[in-house]
């Protein structure tokens, strides 16, 4: 029988993860949406041998950007060993969800179904002995970071009558981080190693798949990042598959909504870590959509800006209108009623990294003292960077700079100072924020802002935030919104299986949260807009203008 809804979760614990692409953490809360234990696992540091960079390996020869698979494993092993040696209490998890980058694919081999149910749970062999050599039809995996795959994308728009028909079916046109386009380059170029795959997963679904001992399904708002979606029906859209590979849809296996139970832990964790056997895995979604459950994004008005390896900029609404840029996929915490739109830029942390390590000898600290030695506006200075190819303009890597005078805009061929070129890249990255937010709907100046994302510990980028969007910024509890959001949706889909109906995040949080600033979604104000009259207003338009020429110099050369 359905229990009270005033104790929507009883008294167990609920474990969240986040596979992101420079480490695996982990965050686990209470009944009361407390956080109790935090986890993290970086990958270059601590497992070297996979020689990556960042998290991926960057392949010059065949222009790829992919991980090893196997690296996620390990990582999730060492995880648990450091949750294990503080002790924490697994047998206290009820049910535990969580994230993964989105995009990324993984490839099981013929066979490798057999050997998940078979997971040894009586020798010593770890996850990553039991699976390196037979699971995989290819240990890497493509990644969000790789541009590889225009061909791939101009020919599944072109089958599909258009970019906009594709955007309008599957709520985003085809983009080469996607999927769709990773599968079929995939098949056009290692045929044998599609003809060996039975299984597609995504990097989430994969993580998902390994605490069950089988295959998990996509749930709808990740499988919404693949192109391969109907984005209104929520089912495989055969358009869209034929557009692709041939037998894919039997590869990808069902659907499912984010907040439905999977099943339950395999024994393998109940041996080696003393999981409870009756722990529920909920299934896993993508890091931006987790990040809206953590953020408990619930109110058209709100938005939040993510500041990681990639910036993401995301807001609810139940009125979606995909075009040519951006995304919209389902809502995660309310998956039939309404949609997440979302920007996505690729050169987030890295080129911010790259300029502190360029002006200011790798010191956060030094980073900001330039930042605040220019004044708001940067005196019209612009810069453009990009370390890596853009998503969001789709311009190639490089670096430009540029000099506004009212209506003038004039390039610049050498340097400006240190603190103007901090200045103009950061002031740049947000002014380009709000002007392509405002183009897909998103309010301008917004209600509030929620800042997450490593980046958004630091004060200086979050006023500076607030001053370019003008309106407040609030951050969450929880720097790492994804691995939090992952455990509330582990309380989340675990309520709603106990309850045996779907419990809306927002009674969720409201029935059980603790007293705010001792919650897992309390968020605290942390900047408020400075006047800058119309000013940032203005440049987000120019920045725009600079964009768009960029583009048309582009595409006419």
């Amino acid at each position: 029988m359905p229990s009270s809804s005033l104790d929507l979760l009883g008294s167990g614990l609920f474990l969240g993860f986040d596979s992101s692409t420079q480490s695996l953490k982990a965050t686990a809360v209470d009944d009361k949406l407390r956080v109790v234990a935090s986890q993290c696992v970086n990958f270059d540091s601590e497992l070297p041998q996979y020689g990556t960079r960042g998290g991926v390996l960057h392949r010059e020869k065949e222009g790829s950007i992919t991980a090893p698979c196997i690296m996620w494993v390990e990582a999730l092993e060492l995880l648990l060993g450091k949750l294990a040696a503080e002790k924490f209490p697994f047998h206290k998890v009820v049910a535990l969800s969580g994230s993964g980058q989105q995009h990324g694919s993984v490839y099981w081999r013929k066979g490798a179904a057999q050997l998940l149910g078979d997971l040894d749970v009586a020798g010593d062999d770890d996850l990553a002995a039991q699976l390196r050599d037979r699971a995989f039809s290819t240990h890497d995996s493509p990644v969000w970071m790789d541009s590889s795959t225009t061909q791939q994308c101009r020919a599944i728009e072109e089958a599909l009558g258009g970019a906009a028909s594709v955007a309008s079916l599957t709520g985003s046109r085809a983009y080469e981080r996607f999927t769709g386009p990773q599968i079929r380059k995939l098949y056009e170029t290692q045929p044998e190693v599609y003809g060996d795959t039975e299984r597609i997963s995504l990097v989430s679904s994969f993580m998902a798949s390994i605490f069950l001992g089988r295959y998990a399904s996509i749930d709808y708002s990740d499988a919404a990042g693949m192109n391969l979606m109907d984005l209104e029906k929520r089912c495989w859209s055969h358009a869209m598959l034929e557009a692709t590979a041939p037998g894919l849809e039997q590869r990808l296996g069902p659907l499912a909504a984010s907040h439905e139970v999977a099943g339950n832990i395999h024994p393998f964790f109940v041996r080696k870590y003393s999981f409870s056997s009756e722990c529920l895995v909920v299934h896993w979604s993508g890091d931006n959509p987790c990040s809206l459950a953590g953020l408990a994004l619930e109110h058209p008005g709100d938005i939040a800006i993510s500041l990681g390896t990639s910036d993401t900029v995301f807001g609810v609404t139940r009125n979606p209108q995909p075009g040519l840029e951006g995304h919209v996929f389902p809502n995660p915490v309310d998956v039939m009623n309404s949609y997440m739109a979302m920007l996505c830029y690729k050169n987030g942390s890295l080129t911010r990294e790259d300029m502190r390590d360029r002006y200011a000898g790798g010191s956060w600290q030094k980073f900001n003292l330039l930042l605040q030695q220019s004044p708001p506006l940067n005196e019209g200075k612009l810069v453009f960077f990009y370390k890596e190819p853009e998503i969001l303009p789709p311009l190639p890597a490089g670096m430009q700079r540029y000099v506004v005078d009212g209506d003038s805009v004039s390039e610049v061929a050498g340097e400006f100072s240190p603190s103007e070129e901090v200045r103009g890249l950061v002031e740049g990255q947000f002014a380009s924020m709000r002007a392509h937010a405002e183009r897909i709907g998103l309010p301008m100046p917004p209600n509030r802002i929620i800042a997450t994302g490593g980046a958004s510990a630091n004060q200086q980028l979050v006023q500076l935030m607030a001053n370019v969007f003008a309106c407040d910024v609030y951050q969450a509890q929880q720097t790492d919104s994804a691995s939090a959001g992952a455990a509330i949706r582990a309380a989340q889909g675990w309520a709603s299986h106990r309850q045996q109906r779907f419990v809306p995040l927002s009674e969720l949080i409201h029935n059980t949260a603790a007293a705010p600033n001792d919650s897992a979604v309390f968020l605290k104000l942390v900047a408020s807009a400075q006047s800058c009259d119309d000013g940032y207003e203005r440049m987000a338009a120019t920045r725009a203008k600079i964009e768009q020429q960029l583009l048309l110099a582009r595409h006419s050369c």
